[in-house]
């Protein structure tokens, strides 16, 4: 396959049309704890998830590459000070477009990149406002309480804050796509974890941010993905992001339990992405190889050909065999595709 080609199967894909064989597509973090906040303090930090990409890139030579934030997801404003209680989110505030934490992002995308030499589709991890603090919140301010807490009891402020952030996202957005050259964002979004959080309140609280990003994604281009954010079996209601507009879905099929073949249906025949549980212990992790391949085929053969790409419900370990990963493409390569059909059908 050519690296024409190669960046082509994804948009063909994404596009539901018939492929040489099916993508495949595995991403993971580079830095982890305190480090994924502090990418602007520390010059290594950044470092090292550029070089991370790269080794990744040349390791496992992938069909596309998600394009990790590692380093920057504290928005600035969350971070200056501790928000303690709700009037606190009146005080955050966006950052602008000049603001080191836009500009060094798009420097980092653009570097990291360069690196592929414009051989594959690249899409940027962007999370949508609420989850950047959400983030803050359970990740820097170790409350995972604080989040749901806010919602139930303030969520005009909640709102405020993510309305105010959503401005900065959304210049993130459109710069890292027209300026450093991602073909699209890939929007985490994710259900407000607490029973006594309705899908109204969300709809009315937490979705015009989302959507006013989301918006700014498709204007700059077409091939976004929608990633509902189930890592470590957090659940989400599918329903909530039904008319959210993307070229592509991927949710936890496994903590869902909605497979790929019903998400397709689901989102309108979107394409979609995912398949495998991203959980350590599971499968893809330490499973026998057999049942990987036999997994994979079994998702294909459910799901179709047309407008999947298999991968997992979410970000993978970094400790996981790359051989592991590769015999899923491989098992794809055998049983999809154009290739695959005039096989079968010269042999008849």
């Amino acid at each position: 396959m050519t690296d024409n080609n190669r960046k082509q199967l994804i948009f063909d894909a994404f596009d539901n049309k018939e492929t040489e064989r099916v993508p495949v597509g595995f991403w993971f973090h580079f830095v982890f704890g305190d480090a994924q906040f502090r990418g602007l303090e520390d010059r290594a930090i950044l470092d090292r998830v550029i070089d991370g990409h790269k080794e990744f890139y040349d390791a496992f030579n992938p069909d596309f590459v998600k394009i990790m934030s590692d380093g920057f997801f504290g928005h600035p404003s969350l971070l200056a000070k501790t928000i303690e209680q709700a009037d606190d989110l009146y005080n955050v505030k966006a950052v602008g477009p000049d603001h080191p934490w836009i500009t060094e992002q798009v420097k980092t995308v653009k570097r990291i990149k360069e690196s592929f030499n414009g051989e594959i589709a690249t899409f940027y991890n962007i999370f949508s406002p609420a989850n950047y603090i959400r983030i803050a919140f359970e990740a820097w301010d170790k409350d995972p309480e604080k989040f749901p807490r806010f919602f139930e009891t303030e969520p005009e402020a909640l709102a405020f804050a993510a309305n105010e952030i959503a401005k900065d996202i959304a210049v993130l957005t459109q710069k890292v796509i027209e300026e450093a050259g991602a073909d699209g964002i890939y929007l985490s979004v994710q259900n407000v974890q607490s029973s006594a959080a309705t899908k109204e309140a969300y709809h009315n609280y937490i979705a015009p941010s989302e959507l006013a990003v989301l918006a700014t994604a498709n204007q700059a281009s077409d091939y976004n993905i929608l990633h509902i954010c189930g890592y470590e079996h957090h659940q989400n209601d599918l329903s909530y992001y039904q008319n959210y507009e993307a070229k592509a879905y991927n949710w936890a099929v496994h903590t869902e339990k909605i497979s790929l073949k019903e998400g397709k249906d689901f989102f309108g025949n979107k394409a979609v992405i995912g398949g495998f549980d991203n959980n350590a212990g599971t499968l893809l992790d330490s499973g026998d190889k057999a049942d990987i391949a036999q997994f994979t085929a079994d998702l294909i053969q459910e799901t179709g050909d047309r407008g999947v790409i298999i991968g997992a419900d979410c970000t993978v370990d970094p400790r996981i065999g790359l051989d592991r990963l590769e015999l899923v493409r491989q098992t794809a390569v055998g049983i999809t595709g154009t290739n695959h059909k005039q096989t079968t059908s010269l042999q008849k």
